[in-house]
Parts: C-alpha cells; sequence; structure tokens
C-alpha cells in the first residue's frame, strides 16, 4: 500500500478545534502517511489563540511552512502531494481558490491540487451561505473539489468539543482515504 502525502491548510475561519482534532488524527495514522506538510494563515494562529487558549500550533508534529513560501514541495504538481484538506476553511480562502487566485502558499497548492485532478476537500465553517460563497462552492466542485461543510452529527452522543468536532473529521479522514477507527451508523 502506498502512503499518502498530504497537505493541511489552515485558515482563521472560526473553528480552530476541527484543525486540532484533524491533526492529532492524522498524527495516530502515520503508518499511512509518507509525508504532511502544513500551512497556517497568520488569522489561522490568532484564532487558535482565541478559541483553544494555547498556541499548541507551534509544537504541530508535521513540518509546516510559511504562507508564502512557494518553494515549498507542494507547490508544484511535480511533488504527488495527493490530497489537500483546508480546515477550517474561510470563505475568503474558498473564494480565492474558486476564481483561481493563488496569492498564498494555501491557494496555490489548491489550485495545483485542482490542476493535477487531485482531492481538494474543502471544510467549510462559515454560516449563513450567500450566493457568492455558494456560487464559488459550486466552482469548486466542478473543478473536482470537495466541499465538506464543518456540521458536526449528535447521534454518537458527543461528550465534549472535540468529539463533536471529531464527526466532522472522522469523514475528512474517509475522504482523504485513510483507514481509521470512528463511529459508523448503525453498526455494533
Amino acid at each position: 500500500m502506498s502512503k499518502h502525502k498530504i497537505i493541511v491548510g489552515i485558515t482563521g475561519a472560526s473553528g480552530s478545534v476541527y484543525a486540532k482534532v484533524l491533526l492529532d488524527k492524522l498524527a495516530k495514522l502515520q503508518e499511512q502517511i509518507d509525508t504532511v506538510g502544513v500551512v497556517m494563515s497568520d488569522n489561522a494562529k490568532a484564532v487558535w489563540k482565541l478559541e483553544l487558549k494555547n498556541s499548541d500550533f507551534e509544537n504541530i508534529p508535521f513540518k509546516t511552512f510559511a504562507k508564502n513560501d512557494f518553494f515549498a514541495p507542494f507547490a508544484s504538481g511535480s511533488a504527488k502531494f495527493e490530497t489537500m484538506i483546508i480546515c477550517p476553511c474561510s470563505m475568503g480562502t474558498m473564494g480565492r481558490i474558486a476564481q483561481g487566485i493563488s496569492n498564498d502558499l494555501i491557494t496555490r497548492a489548491a489550485d495545483v491540487i485542482l490542476k493535477e485532478r487531485r482531492k481538494l476537500i474543502l471544510v467549510l465553517r462559515d454560516t449563513p451561505y450567500s450566493l457568492i460563497h455558494i456560487n464559488n462552492m459550486k466552482a469548486i466542485t466542478e473543478a473536482g473539489g470537495i466541499i465538506c461543510p464543518a456540521s458536526p452529527s449528535f447521534y454518537s452522543s458527543p461528550s465534549n468539543f472535540e468529539e463533536l468536532a471529531a464527526t466532522v473529521v472522522d469523514r475528512v479522514v474517509d475522504l482523504a482515504g485513510l483507514n481509521h477507527s470512528a463511529y459508523r451508523w448503525s453498526e455494533k
């Protein structure tokens, strides 16, 4: 089985807990992963500090890249990263991706993933949606991306914020093609 090469983009949308739970989950699945490259926007760091009351993003167990590091391997399709997850994904980031505006490493990497016909997963956290947001979601979907709103489920009876966030992250990890244990509907 070939190992996965994954890019994780973290933007300044509310929902830092989703990014934290995703990074924790990926760290537990290292045997299936070759490489994880992480890029955080400045706003993502500020929101993380506000919402999670810590700076744990400074200790991510994966290689991190500066937001304008266009020499990062995944700034080119030749590096063969096959999956990009933007979690959480701000509406501004989604809009730039939908319009092909690559003004930082997150949007450039997303552009590369789409042009190479690989897997782009956007975990949107905003609500409600405007028609502009919906049209951007449509454009990304038509280009091959996956829109995965951060809409948690409750049937697993989550008991805290991280378990609630995991109901979304588990779906994202499934979409990325990784094998993991998670609550499955109607399974014992």
